[in-house]
């Protein structure tokens, strides 16, 4: 049977075994908001990986020990955090918890510099950056986004992980669920690296992922362990990693380890509307470019990417002055 779980800061799990699910009950050391830590490892409103239920988040991944999913609940009592976790991968899962929900950030490093930055700094006091220590389960969602619409992006990742990953381990309908226990969501854990290496080029095809962008998945895939060891790396040596992959660029890089490693400089650069956004909201220069974008952060230096999630987070975008961009599907060619 699983053990009744931890308690206090950095409290241990308890051992998961078959007939139950591992716990653990972790402190945080300031304010936490489960929404905009784990937030940035959802893929859409339907990802199949992650669910959100009041007060509540469950996400289903792929651990170095094997699928899992985890249940993260706020204590309502007080201001702990309780986890519960099943599968082959829900001790392993338990142990990075607290880095998961940010205990390796410190969000007391950034100092605000602007009135913009200063009042959503203030106001999200429970912003804390992942941690996820797993390269792959963001690269490769990532790549499904390069330059494409998000909901092109979205609806790739749905359509690949519920095809070609495996229900999530835990309670369900028909999966042992004992009478009054929480059901958890429909959840998918995404496949594993060698089956991304085998999807046939029309099942690519069918879910919208042009050749270029299937192939660097494939050759990430086959590169896994090798891409896996970044997680452990600082942010140069492991942005050097991800980039030797042909097909991987600054903009994938980055947003890749803002995830994986927590890397709170990792600054998006390449994106088509970034920079707009970071001029317009701290220099009213809505035509900034890269190179302006990364001036106006340079004051922010090792804290590059938590300025702009916070500028992202104020909504100071410009308004829009032209159509969006059009969304395609060639699975329909």
């Amino acid at each position: 049977m699983g053990t009744a779980a931890g308690t206090g800061k950095g409290a241990a799990p308890g051992p998961t075994t078959a007939a139950g699910p591992g716990t653990r009950t972790w402190t945080p050391p300031g304010p936490l908001d489960l929404g905009l830590v784990l937030g940035p490892l959802r893929r859409g409103p339907a990802d199949p990986t992650y669910r959100t239920t009041p007060g509540t988040v469950w996400r289903a991944t792929r651990t170095p020990a094997g699928p899992a999913t985890l249940r993260v609940t706020r204590d309502g009592a007080g201001p702990g955090v309780t986890a519960t976790a099943w599968g082959p991968g829900a001790d392993w899962i338990l142990d990075g918890l607290p880095e998961l929900l940010g205990a390796a950030d410190d969000p007391a490093a950034f100092v605000p510099r602007h009135r913009l930055l200063h009042a959503s700094h203030r106001r999200r006091a429970g912003l804390r950056l992942t941690r996820t220590g797993l390269v792959l389960e963001s690269l490769i969602p990532t790549v499904l986004e390069q330059k494409v619409t998000t909901d092109e992006a979205y609806r790739a990742w749905r359509r690949l992980v519920r095809q070609y990953g495996e229900p999530a381990p835990g309670p369900g309908p028909g999966r042992g669920q004992a009478p009054g226990q929480a059901s958890a969501p429909d959840l998918y854990v995404m496949p594993d690296p060698r089956t991304w290496a085998l999807i046939p080029s029309w099942d690519w095809h069918k879910a919208g992922v042009d050749s270029k962008r299937s192939a660097t998945i494939v050759r990430a895939a086959r590169l896994a362990a090798r891409l896996e060891e970044a997680a452990t790396m600082d942010l140069p040596a492991a942005t050097a990693r991800l980039e030797a992959i042909p097909g991987i660029g600054p903009w994938t890089s980055a947003e890749t380890l803002q995830r994986s490693n927590g890397a709170a400089d990792a600054v998006t650069t390449g994106d088509l509307h970034l920079p707009g956004i970071i001029g317009y909201a701290l220099a009213g220069d809505r035509d900034a470019d890269d190179a302006a974008m990364l001036e106006l952060l340079a004051p922010y230096a090792g804290q590059r990417h938590r300025a702009a999630r916070l500028v992202l987070l104020a909504g100071a975008a410009p308004p829009r002055r032209a159509p969006r961009m059009p969304r395609g599907d060639i699975g329909r060619l």
